[in-house]
């Protein structure tokens, strides 16, 4: 079964920031620091993909609105 990349990743952000607030609630203060990394990347993966959506939308309707100037 083939396993779709977009799914994968649309998990795999949440989690990590998940990850990462548990971590630097429930660990001890010398330990908190290996944590950020983990939430930082979970929040990027996020606005990585928000904004290769908007892009993406963006592009579709200069494409809608060239093919309607065409008619």
């Amino acid at each position: 079964m083939k396993i779709n990349k977009r799914l994968f990743s649309s998990f795999v952000a949440p989690c990590m920031i998940l990850l990462s607030i548990m971590g630097l609630i429930l660990r001890d203060n010398t330990r908190k620091i290996f944590y950020l990394p983990i939430g930082f990347m979970g929040i990027s993966i996020i606005l990585e993909k928000d904004l290769r959506r908007r892009l993406d939308r963006k592009n579709i309707l200069k494409k809608i609105k060239s093919y309607q100037n065409v008619k």
